[in-house]
């Protein structure tokens, strides 16, 4: 984690089921100017049941409307076994590798963890996790001030205090006036922590209008190409969309500057003109 705001490109569910996209998945990254890339670690069977009943069925005006949980996980889920590969394919490109296991990822020594949307109120996990000692990033997309609170405050009980909170609307993808920036500010007021955008808008205006609201995280859903396809496809950025987000960041950050009463040269030969005997 740098003082310049670190861009993720999350490669979630857009594999395709084949390990070679994967790798150009993150041979592309890195051409547009990723720091980072963030897989998910997981096994349908980990997190849901393999149930046809209704109660386990997508519904509600998503994109995933009539799938079963279970085969949802099981189209969109990473194979462990490309873990390794994957990850030393990323170190190789000089980008930092970040997932959401523990143990499986301890041995593989991932640097920064991120605690998705709606584990936010896995309190052993978080536990868990913050007892490696390494940076944590957790989004808000279903959280309450008290879930925040108590997953924060079961960082820092852990001896953990590299907390970075992202402002994230759980909606796929997300309407850009439910992006609320202004609690960007109210995280890192009520929590004391790092902040940043889980973004799944349409676009860049959010991530560049996070920037100018103190965001050190970046993340966005990053796909090879348009013919890649998957249950994140549809609201991923490709290549070309994803350095022309970087370059609107990094223009962003340069138009920010720094808090400094200290005058340029070019300010310093300015006052040559001003008022004077």
């Amino acid at each position: 984690m740098t003082s310049k705001c670190m861009i993720i490109a999350e490669i979630s569910a857009n594999h395709d089921g084949d390990i070679e996209v994967a790798k150009e998945t993150i041979r592309a990254a890195k051409r547009a100017g990723a720091d980072a890339i963030k897989m998910q670690t997981y096994k349908p069977e980990t997190i849901t049941l393999n149930s046809k009943n209704d109660d386990f069925k997508v519904q509600g005006g998503t994109i995933w409307d009539g799938k079963f949980l279970h085969d949802l996980y099981q189209e969109a889920s990473l194979p462990w076994d490309w873990h390794k590969e994957l990850f030393d394919l990323a170190e190789k490109e000089g980008l930092i590798c970040d997932f959401t296991a523990v143990d499986f990822l301890e041995e593989l020594d991932c640097p920064i963890y991120k605690i998705a949307s709606f584990e936010i109120a896995d309190i052993p996990l978080i536990e868990y996790i913050s007892k490696k000692q390494k940076p944590i990033i957790m989004s808000t997309g279903i959280a309450s001030y008290d879930d925040i609170k108590l997953a924060v405050e079961t960082c820092r009980k852990a001896g953990n205090n590299d907390i970075t909170i992202l402002k994230c609307t759980s909606s796929y993808p997300a309407p850009i006036e439910e992006a609320n920036l202004i609690m960007m500010q109210k995280f890192a007021k009520d929590f004391d922590v790092k902040i940043g955008l889980s973004d799944h808008t349409i676009g860049n205006l959010v991530p560049i209008l996070a920037v100018a609201n103190g965001a050190s995280v970046i993340e966005k859903h990053f796909k090879l190409n348009d013919k890649v396809g998957g249950p994140d496809a549809s609201f991923s950025i490709n290549e070309q969309e994803f350095k022309l987000l970087v370059d609107e960041v990094r223009k962003a950050e340069s138009v920010m500057g720094i808090e400094s009463y200290e005058l340029s040269p070019k300010q310093i030969s300015g006052r040559r003109y001003g008022r004077s005997l």
